[in-house]
């Protein structure tokens, strides 16, 4: 288990919203994009990140300041 990778992943997932969005939608398949891309996940830990409550994500990134996040560019 890398646990800086869990680390980055979750970061990346509070602080893109529309990584975020795709994630809440679809998280195995987010999870597979990011694999794709290089991040290093365990089946446990892709298990353990799609199974989290998805409102949860939304929910956290709103308690982060907004210069720290990146916004969607594209009109949904």
């Amino acid at each position: 288990m890398s646990q800086k990778t869990v680390q980055l992943v979750i970061g990346r997932l509070l602080t893109e919203e529309e990584l975020r969005a795709r994630f809440v939608e679809r998280p195995l398949e987010t999870l597979a994009e990011l694999q794709e891309l290089g991040l290093e996940l365990t089946r446990d830990e892709v298990e353990a990140l799609a199974q989290c409550d998805a409102r949860m994500w939304p929910s956290m990134a709103r308690r982060i300041h907004p210069r720290l996040q990146r916004c969607r560019l594209r009109p949904t």
